[in-house]
């Protein structure tokens, strides 16, 4: 992978990490029950593409 591509990795990462951060304090704030949980699932589950992203800008 080339720098730029590192740098893009990096970036969508991020992105994506404050999207699951806003879900997580949305849900935790706003909503109750099943609702909850859902959002909390789907933040949870953006952790899969973070962690990827976040490998492949390391090496």
């Amino acid at each position: 992978m080339s720098s730029m591509d590192k740098m893009w990795a990096s970036l969508v990462a991020m992105g994506l990490m404050v999207v699951a951060c806003v879900l997580i304090t949305y849900a935790r704030t706003r909503t109750t029950g099943v609702l909850r949980g859902i959002l909390s699932f789907v933040a949870f589950i953006l952790f899969v593409p973070i962690i990827i992203l976040m490998l492949l800008s390391m090496f």
